[in-house]
């Protein structure tokens, strides 16, 4: 983590040290086509290396492209930059580039693969919908993934769980060519595809729980932070209403940046769901049990 005044969280560094699986299914895609094509493993590992690193190094302009935003100078937004600049203050971190997506859909997020390289972004929508206090809890919320390198973090568990599913393969692939003339090579050839697919959604449910518990660790630090729980707890609720009533053509407009976003735009609710499990937020109640808590630490 930086060194900033974010309140520190061993338990999301526990997560970040012991979490080396995840999968992203694009380059999964990428891999199996490579292999298919008889491309050499080492090849595939390379290839997948240099995506993930571009992805990494180019995080923010990618996310920022994605949804058409903007970066806006302090003449331009200075209510905004008025509160990036008392948080960056408060959290003794370099200030990110302020940027806003012109779009109705209430939400923020932050991307950057270090906090001097780094930019936050809100839409318009949030700004219309959220008082300066609830602003200002939301965006404290989003920079403390910037302070905990969080899009460096997803970056190496995504490379890893591609990492395991191909030495896993490998050794399989192996086996099944050494022993090919023999009666039970179909069984083997079954054993790979099976024990290959359930590698990749291990690493994928592992990857979708640190990212969970990114987000609670990125609202406890931002409460911590602004001293006001209640803000952002007011904003995940009166966010959480106005998406639901948005109808989901348009949410997905931030499937882009889904991930990376404050609430999920096309996240369910309710009872059990077993999306959840695969869900890269928690649900809100959850997130709202973490900010009470804060708030008892804080005495509010």
């Amino acid at each position: 983590m930086a060194k900033t005044r974010y309140a520190s969280d061993s338990g999301l560094t526990r997560r970040m040290l012991g979490t080396m699986g995840g999968l992203l299914l694009v380059y999964v895609a990428v891999v199996v086509l490579l292999i298919a094509l008889g491309l050499s493993y080492i090849w595939v590992l390379v290839i997948a290396f240099a995506l993930l690193w571009a992805q990494w190094y180019f995080s923010d302009s990618m996310a920022l492209a994605a949804m058409r935003a903007r970066e806006v100078t302090p003449e331009q937004a200075p209510q905004l930059h008025g509160v990036v600049d008392r948080l960056c203050a408060l959290a003794d971190m370099p200030k990110p580039k302020v940027c806003i997506a012109d779009t109705d859909i209430p939400n923020a997020f932050a991307t950057g693969r270090s906090p001097k390289r780094s930019a936050v972004c809100v839409t318009t929508g949030l700004l219309r919908r959220l008082d300066r206090d609830e602003l200002e809890a939301v965006l404290a919320h989003e920079l403390s993934h910037v302070a905990h390198r969080d899009v460096t973090v997803m970056t190496i568990a995504s490379f890893a769980a591609i990492v395991a599913g191909l030495l896993i393969r490998t050794a399989m692939w192996g086996s099944l060519m050494r022993d090919r003339n023999n009666q039970n090579t179909f069984l083997v050839f079954i054993a790979v595809v099976v024990v290959s697919v359930l590698v990749y959604v291990i690493s994928y449910i592992l990857t979708a729980a640190l990212s969970r518990y990114r987000e609670l660790a990125a609202d406890r630090g931002g409460a911590l932070l602004t001293g006001n729980p209640g803000a952002l707890a007011s904003a995940l609720q009166r966010i959480s209403g106005d998406v639901a009533q948005i109808p989901t053509k348009d949410l997905r407009q931030m499937e882009p940046v889904q991930s990376m976003a404050f609430i999920p735009a096309l996240s369910k609710s309710g009872g059990f769901d077993l999306g959840r499990v695969f869900a890269s937020h928690p649900p809100l109640e959850k997130r709202l049990e973490n900010l009470a808590k804060v708030a008892n630490e804080l005495g509010k």
